[in-house]
C-alpha cells in the first residue's frame, strides 16, 4: 500500500487508479471494514488524525478531483463520507516528500517515460492533505 503524500496530478495514469484502489482499501481498514492490512504502516497518520475517516475521504476527494480533470470516472459513491470542510492538515516530513519524490521518479521513469519527463526537475507538490514539516524520512515508511 503507497499513500502518497504527493499531489496526485504528478502520478500516471497507472499511479492514480492505484493510489484511488490503495486509499479504497486504507478507508476499508480505518472503517473497522477489513480483517487486512490493519497494522499497515502508511496508515499511522491516518490514525493519528483528530478523524481518520474525515480525512481519508479528503484524501480520496483529491484524487477523484485529479481523475476528474483527467477525463476519468472514479466512483464518488465509494467514499464513505463527505470530507468535512476545514480538516485539519497531516504533517509530512521534508525527509520523507524527498524519499517519495525519488521513488516516484524511479517508477515513472520506467513505467511512463513521458509523464517522467514532464515532471522531472519540477517541484515536488504535495497533496492537498499534508503540509511540510521539517524532518527526515518518516519513522513508518518502510524503504
Amino acid at each position: 500500500m503507497r499513500l502518497w503524500s504527493l499531489h496526485p496530478a504528478l502520478l500516471d495514469r497507472q499511479g492514480l487508479t492505484a493510489a484511488w484502489r490503495e486509499a479504497l482499501l486504507a478507508q476499508a481498514v480505518l472503517l473497522g471494514r477489513t480483517r487486512g492490512y490493519t497494522k499497515h504502516p502508511q496508515l499511522e497518520r491516518f490514525r493519528a488524525h483528530e478523524q481518520p475517516s474525515g480525512a481519508i475521504a479528503s484524501y480520496l476527494s483529491a484524487i477523484a478531483e485529479d481523475a476528474a480533470r483527467r477525463g476519468y470516472r472514479f466512483d464518488l459513491a465509494r467514499i464513505a463520507e463527505l470530507p468535512a470542510p476545514g480538516t485539519t492538515l497531516i504533517p509530512v516530513t521534508e525527509g520523507q516528500v524527498a524519499y517519495e519524490w525519488e521513488h516516484l521518479l524511479r517508477k515513472l521513469s520506467e513505467r511512463s517515460p513521458a509523464v517522467h519527463e514532464q515532471v522531472v526537475g519540477g517541484t515536488p507538490l504535495l497533496h492537498p492533505m499534508f503540509v511540510v514539516v521539517p524532518g527526515d524520512v518518516e519513522p513508518w515508511e518502510r524503504p
